[in-house]
């Protein structure tokens, strides 16, 4: 295992047991205080991979869409991301053995292509720490000359929804046809609001480094989360890369939200007794 410091200060702290090398230096003094640590399992072989990143967002439909594609593809983890920027906490699993909040980057084959996917459960918490986790971690990806990121999310409509469409926003207008044609819709200035987080730094990183970009964002109520819309994108990505995926767990919770999307309804139309409140606990 080999561990790798953002931040040279801690350098001479952690010389004795581990390997340390410096891969970025802070873009200002400020900066320096964000040390974020990656702690490797292995060094995979990886031909042009393609990226995909889906973290916590709306509904958690990117979260669920990337996991559900990579536990498919029995995809390996090969590096943990630590930084400071993340929540200073630590769950506690049935061994009572502590999970401290870091994002992983996991690696994976479909066919012939490779692929890497960033998970985790947590996002930057400031401005300036979520430039330096994506900044980062597309620091260590670099290597591999990555072909293509692809990040996951929800756009958040306020309303029930009962097909979800997958909407699209890319690094360049050139990224557009190929997609179009496996079912992503592009509406102009869509969201209005624009794209916030990890899912908006990867494609404007991919932009800035001319790599090939997209975000795509399966449409979801924002209420809860949203495994129909997570299977909504997991349809395009089945296409877009040419595989099979069993995807009857997803089509199960699916079928949950729509019993849910029905008990909303009957809320907002004044129609739900007082029984059927109960089904909220």
């Amino acid at each position: 295992m080999e561990l790798i410091l953002f931040n040279p200060h801690l350098r001479d702290i952690l010389r004795k047991t581990a390997t340390v090398c410096i891969v970025a230096k802070p873009l200002k003094r400020s900066m320096e205080k964000m040390e974020s640590i990656v702690i490797y399992d292995s060094r995979p072989e990886l031909n042009r991979p393609i990226v995909v990143e889906g973290l916590p967002g709306i509904g958690n439909v990117g979260k669920i869409a990337a996991e559900y594609l990579a536990e498919a593809l029995n995809a390996e983890r090969f590096a943990s991301i630590y930084s400071p920027d993340f929540p200073p906490q630590v769950l506690v699993d049935e061994e009572n053995v502590a999970d401290f909040a870091r994002n992983e980057l996991w690696f994976a084959k479909a066919k012939d292509v490779d692929l890497v996917f960033i998970l985790g459960d947590y996002q930057g918490s400031s401005s300036e720490g979520q430039f330096l986790v994506c900044k980062q971690i597309i620091d260590l990806l670099l290597k591999y000359d990555p072909v293509e990121i692809i990040t996951l999310g929800g756009y958040g409509t306020g309303t029930i929804i009962e097909t979800p469409r997958v909407l699209g926003a890319v690094s360049k207008v050139e990224v557009k046809a190929a997609y179009e044609k496996l079912g992503v819709v592009f509406e102009p200035h869509e969201p209005k609001g624009g794209i916030a987080g990890a899912s908006a730094m990867f494609l404007a990183l991919g932009q800035i480094y001319g790599i090939n970009s997209i975000c795509l964002m399966g449409e979801t109520a924002g209420y809860f989360i949203d495994h129909k819309s997570a299977a909504a994108i997991m349809e395009i990505l089945v296409k877009k890369l040419d595989v099979e995926v069993d995807t009857e767990e997803l089509d199960n919770h699916s079928a949950m939200i729509d019993e849910l999307n029905q008990k909303v309804r009957e809320l907002e139309s004044g129609r739900t007794t007082e029984e059927d409140l109960n089904y909220f606990g």
